[in-house]
C-alpha cells in the first residue's frame, strides 16, 4: 500500500502501523507478533511500527516498538510484509524542532487470499472437471462464473469445502473461459481463471436423444437437445441410454407420488416436475418433436418385481389447434394394447375438455390424458389410488383396481439402430 505523507516543511516523518481489533483469519499468534515486531527496512530512513495487543483471546503480542526515520522529501511509502485479509490502522506525523504535528490517520484492509491453480481436466464435448487449490484462510464460499457461447454469463455459488466442480451441458467445439473467486464477508476476492475448448461431436446440436447417443457412449441422464437441430431452441430432457439399446427421450415418469399430476391445461402444455424423478415434459414439446420426424413410443410399467412394456411403431401428437390429438399404430410388447384405444383422441384436463362431455373424463378419473369414453390406460391418474378407475391404470395388465407404482413413456426415431460401442 502507498500512503501520502503529511505536508512538506518538516525535518522528518514518523509512521505508526497497528493491527485493527477487527483482525480475522489469523494463522498463529506467534506469526502475527513476529510480523509486527521484526525490524524491516521499508525505505531509506526509519519507520515507527507499533502494535496494539489484539482483544482476540487466541492472540497475545508484546508491545515492542521499532523506530526508523523517513526524510521529509518523501511523499509515498511502500509497506511490505503485511498479512492478508487484515485491517490496519496507520498514522503519519511530521516533526520539526522536536515538535510533532497532529497525526494524519488512515485505515485499510489488505486483500484476501484467493484460490490458486484453477485447471480444467477430463474435458469432453459437453463437460469439464474444474479443480483448484483453496486459499490458506478458509473462505465463506466460492463463486464460479463462465460465459456461454451465446454470450450469457452463468454464475455458480459453491460451498466452502468444495475444491472441484464438474461443468455439464456445455456446447461442443466451443471455447470457455472460467473464473473462480473466494467470498469473504460477502466480498469476492481477486479472480483466478483458466480456459479450455470442448471436444468435437458428429451432432453438436442433437435433435433428440438418439443423436446424442450417436455422439458417443453416454449414461442415462439429463441433457440438452435442440428442437430442429437449431442452437437457438434448446430443450432440457432426460435420455434413457440403456433400455433396448438406448436413445430414448423420456417424456413422462411416475415413481413415488411426490409430484401432483392433478393439474390444469397450461401445466400440461408447458410441462412440470423434476426430469430425474417425476415429471411431464409438456404437450407443446411433444408436438414439436413428433411433427419434425417419424417417432416410435415405448411405455415401461413396473410393479414390485414385475415389469412389462408396450411399444408402438408410430407415435404423433398434433398441434395446439387440434388439442394435441394422439396418433398411435403398430403395437407390440408384453403389457397388452391398452393405449391403442386412445388413438385419435384429444388431450383434456380438469379445466379444459374439448370433447364437451357433461362430466369430463379428466374430472371423473382425476387425471389428464387422451381420454375417449373414458379410458383403458390412465398413466397420469392419482398415484396409489386403487379404487374407482382413478389410479395409474393399464387395463390389459393390472385392470382398473390397481395403481401402477412405476411408469415411463419415451420416444425415439422410428427404425433407429443403436450403435455398438467397443
Amino acid at each position: 500500500r502507498r500512503l501520502v505523507s503529511a505536508p512538506r516543511g518538516f525535518q522528518y516523518l514518523s509512521l505508526s502501523l497497528s493491527l485493527s481489533p477487527l483482525l480475522a483469519f489469523l494463522g498463529t499468534s506467534s506469526s502475527v507478533c513476529g510480523l509486527l515486531a521484526a525490524p524491516q527496512v521499508l525505505a531509506r530512513g526509519v519507520a515507527i511500527l507499533s502494535s496494539r495487543p489484539s482483544p482476540l483471546p487466541s492472540v497475545s503480542c508484546p508491545d515492542p516498538e521499532v523506530s526508523r526515520t523517513v526524510l521529509s522529501d518523501r511523499s509515498q511509502l511502500q509497506l511490505g510484509g503485511l498479512s492478508r485479509d487484515t485491517e490496519y490502522q496507520v498514522s503519519v506525523r511530521g516533526q520539526r524542532g522536536g515538535q510533532p504535528s497532529s497525526p494524519a490517520s488512515a485505515t485499510f484492509t489488505t486483500g484476501a487470499d484467493s484460490p490458486r491453480d484453477l485447471r480444467a481436466t477430463e474435458i469432453s464435448p459437453r463437460s469439464a472437471l474444474l479443480s483448484w487449490t483453496p486459499p490458506r484462510a478458509p473462505p465463506a464460499g466460492y463463486l464460479l462464473s463462465y460465459e456461454t457461447p451465446a454470450g450469457e454469463t452463468q454464475e455458480i455459488p459453491l460451498d466452502t469445502s468444495t475444491t472441484s466442480h464438474e461443468l455439464r451441458h456445455l456446447v461442443p467445439s466451443s471455447r470457455y473461459r472460467v473464473q473462480l473467486q473466494a467470498i469473504r464477508r460477502g466480498v469476492p476476492t481477486a479472480p483466478t481463471s483458466t480456459s479450455f475448448t470442448t471436444g468435437r461431436v458428429t451432432y453438436p446440436f442433437p435433435r433428440d436423444c438418439s443423436e446424442e447417443l450417436l455422439n458417443g457412449p453416454a449414461s442415462s441422464q439429463e441433457t440438452t437437445i435442440y428442437l430442429g437441430g437449431e442452437r437457438e431452441r434448446p430443450l432440457q430432457v432426460y435420455c434413457d441410454m440403456e433400455t433396448d439399446g438406448g436413445g430414448w427421450m423420456v417424456f413422462q415418469r411416475r415413481m413415488n407420488g411426490e409430484m401432483d399430476f392433478w393439474r390444469d391445461w397450461q401445466d400440461y402444455v408447458t410441462g412440470f416436475g423434476n426430469l430425474s424423478r417425476e415429471f411431464w415434459l409438456g404437450n407443446d414439446a411433444l408436438y414439436r418433436l413428433t411433427s419434425s420426424g417419424d417417432y416410435e413410443l415405448r411405455v415401461d410399467l413396473r410393479a414390485r418385481n414385475e415389469s412389462v412394456y408396450a411399444s408402438y411403431q408410430r407415435f404423433r401428437v398434433d398441434s395446439p389447434t387440434e388439442h394435441y390429438r394422439l396418433h398411435l399404430a403398430g403395437y407390440s410388447g408384453t403389457a397388452g394394447d391398452a393405449f391403442g384405444y386412445h388413438s385419435g383422441s384429444v388431450f383434456s384436463t380438469r379445466d379444459r375438455d374439448p370433447n364437451r362431455l357433461i362430466i369430463p373424463c379428466a374430472v371423473s378419473y382425476r387425471g389428464a390424458w387422451w381420454y375417449r369414453n373414458c379410458h383403458y390406460a390412465n398413466l397420469n391418474g392419482m398415484y396409489g389410488n386403487d379404487r374407482d378407475h382413478q389410479g395409474i391404470n393399464w387395463f390389459n395388465w393390472k385392470g382398473f383396481e390397481f395403481s401402477i407404482p412405476f411408469t415411463e413413456m419415451k420416444l425415439r426415431p422410428r427404425g433407429f439402430q443403436p450403435p455398438r460401442w467397443p
